[in-house]
């Protein structure tokens, strides 16, 4: 189907007319010559004296080109049949600490020690790749908490988007009560039965204006199913020192109770991740959650055909600027005076 993205640009139509008609005559400000039959030749040539536009054969050509202008504004589009978009899985969010001791380096990935935000990137990174049918979305949150990437198709830039996030950008502390409050507001507008939320976290809530267990609740009159990861190695295994910089013991800062009472009630599960293995598998458990169908969403492709107008239009000027360049015998038609004019201009060259 055929049809105009913009259609009310063609109330622009007349506009070149209008301005003609109100916008005083340019003046150059130097002096021209004066002709004494000028008022014969207008007369012959069928044109008016007193500010008159050109006849329609002289306006017909910049009339095609305006013409062409305004189609191609307007953005014609060919409509393609409605196609179905699978849409087979969840509405599924992921909500990120990064707080200043996500970027502790503790965890154990490939032999080599990274820090707990490196390995949440890479694994859950590829989780989230990996969920084809799904609608992903990514919350990261600190002192407060942000949508950092919509729900979305688009899986490849949601990675990017977690790729991308650093260790303090939301702030130092945690909140998580916030972070869960946020996504239950992005949520709350889907299907009931499609609503996910995977909280990683390191620590406890220290920050933000929600209590963890309140937005819980709320989650949980809203239907929200919410999945609590608490990333740390322990402090037996990071050391019991404190980390001088961070200030906080490896592993000892996690307020796992509260994470599992939160997950228990929004009929979630809880997963402890200690190492980069513990993190994979809970990655392949969240992977067997049955995914819920939903009703496909249908879009119709849309072919832009602005690019055809815009480029005739083009021709044209170029067409209409390079017969100007052509002696006035070999011009166009609509660039050649008019006949009772030529046979007057060449009265005058024989009384020369």
């Amino acid at each position: 189907m055929f049809e105009f993205a913009w259609p009310l640009i063609f109330l622009l139509l007349p506009l070149p007319w209008v301005a003609r008609r109100l916008l005083p005559p340019a003046n150059s400000g130097e002096q021209v010559l004066q002709v004494g039959f000028l008022e014969e030749l207008a007369t012959l040539s069928h044109r008016r004296t007193s500010g008159g536009l050109p006849g329609w054969r002289q306006q017909l050509p910049y009339a095609g080109v305006w013409l062409l202008l305004l189609v191609a504004c307007a953005r014609p589009q060919w409509l393609g049949p409605p196609l179905p978009l699978p849409a087979s899985g969840r509405d599924l969010l992921v909500a990120v600490d990064v707080s200043g001791s996500m970027d502790y380096p503790d965890m154990q990935w490939q032999g080599e020690n990274v820090s707990r935000l490196a390995l949440v990137k890479h694994l859950l990174g590829d989780f989230l790749e990996n969920r084809q049918g799904d609608r992903v979305g990514l919350i990261l949150f600190g002192s407060r908490a942000y949508v950092q990437a919509p729900l979305t198709f688009d899986r490849h830039t949601v990675r990017a988007w977690l790729d991308d996030a650093q260790v303090g950008i939301a702030g130092q502390t945690t909140a998580i009560g916030d972070a869960i409050g946020l996504a239950v507001k992005r949520l709350r507008l889907r299907p009931a039965e499609s609503r996910v939320l995977i909280l990683v976290t390191d620590g406890a809530n220290n920050g933000g204006q929600i209590q963890p267990l309140t937005a819980a609740r709320l989650a949980a009159a809203e239907q929200v199913r919410i999945h609590t990861i608490g990333i740390g190695a322990d402090p037996q295994a990071a050391g019991a020192a404190p980390n001088a910089a961070l200030g906080l013991n490896a592993g000892s800062d996690l307020d796992e109770t509260a994470l599992q009472a939160i997950a228990s009630a929004t009929a979630g599960e809880y997963f402890r991740a200690r190492d980069g293995q513990d993190l994979q598998g809970i990655g392949e458990a969240l992977d067997r959650l049955e995914p819920v169908n939903q009703q496909p969403t249908r879009v119709r492709p849309v072919e832009e055909l602005y690019h055809w107008p815009l480029a005739a239009a083009v021709i044209w000027v170029a067409i209409l600027a390079g017969q100007r360049l052509l002696p006035p015998g070999r011009r166009f038609g609509w660039a050649r005076p008019a006949p009772a004019l030529r046979g007057h201009l060449a009265r005058l060259r024989r009384r020369r």
